[in-house]
């Protein structure tokens, strides 16, 4: 019995030490999705929160979408109002994993990794892959990855109006520094 539970307890304290998270809570995100000659669309949310589970590549991330910025007040309140409902929809996030990830590989040099999984917005989870770009300084990982998402997917409705002022594909690119807690 005494053995059973010696043996429980080292799988557990070995599952914490060699199971490292990395994250963040002030990771950013940027968006964008202007149109040449029109003006410009684009937000900034430096609040993100970010999970990467060393031994694992699980990747998970969270944004409040009322913290995204942008240059125009009434852009802002457009996009929580109209666009994104973020009283309806107050979040957004990603659950996903890095393919082939071992973070004993990882140098100052970035490496490019697949990076797949559900992304919610407005509501609506869709599949995505991508790639995302990690290296390591000062034991610190640096994760950056471009994702094009259309608001249609989404459910986000763009009016007639404006249509033709917003980008059919949004680009949205992340950029977060992870460490260990």
């Amino acid at each position: 019995m005494k053995k059973g539970i010696i043996l429980a307890m080292f799988f557990l304290v070995g599952n914490v030490i060699f199971s490292q998270k990395m994250m963040t809570r002030s990771g950013e995100i940027k968006f964008e999705a202007s149109m040449p000659a029109f003006e410009e669309i684009a937000g900034t949310n430096s609040t993100v929160s970010c999970i990467l589970d060393e031994a694992t590549g699980d990747f998970v991330a969270l944004a409040l979408i009322k913290a995204f910025k942008f240059k125009s007040p009434l852009m802002e309140e457009h996009f929580n109002e109209n666009y994104m409902e973020s009283s309806k929809f107050p979040k957004s996030t990603f659950k996903g994993k890095i393919s082939n990830f071992d973070a004993k590989k990882l140098s100052s040099k970035p490496s490019e990794f697949d990076l797949e999984g559900d992304l919610t917005i407005h509501g609506e989870t869709k599949k995505i892959k991508t790639k995302i770009s990690l290296s390591l300084n000062a034991g610190k990982i640096s994760a950056k990855s471009l994702i094009l998402v259309k608001p249609q997917d989404y459910n986000i409705e763009i009016p007639n109006l404006v249509k033709g002022k917003i980008a059919e594909n949004a680009k949205v690119s992340i950029n977060f520094v992870l460490e260990a807690k």
